[in-house]
């Protein structure tokens, strides 16, 4: 089973939160997705939440750096991140 950091763009610090919520391996990551992952990660205290962090969440599903999120994708999360503020 694939463990977090293994995934592009999640070092020890996110791997750690996503594991605070109940995200422990890769494959729960992909099952809940960027969106639900972020929303979970934000009810933690200091959580550091933040529009960078759901792009990481995002390219790590993808399997890519964050940087390489095509525009369409990057736009939709950017809009999710802003309803959730």
């Amino acid at each position: 089973m694939e463990q977090l950091t293994e995934l592009p763009n999640i070092g020890e610090t996110l791997a750690k939160k996503l594991k605070m919520v109940g995200i422990a391996n890769a494959r729960k990551l992909k099952s809940a997705g960027s969106e639900n992952a972020l929303i979970k990660i934000a009810t933690l205290q200091d959580s550091g939440a933040c529009i960078n962090m759901l792009y990481a969440l995002e390219g790590a599903i993808q399997g890519i750096r964050w940087h390489g999120l095509n525009k369409e994708r990057k736009q939709e999360l950017k809009v999710f991140y802003n309803m959730m503020q």
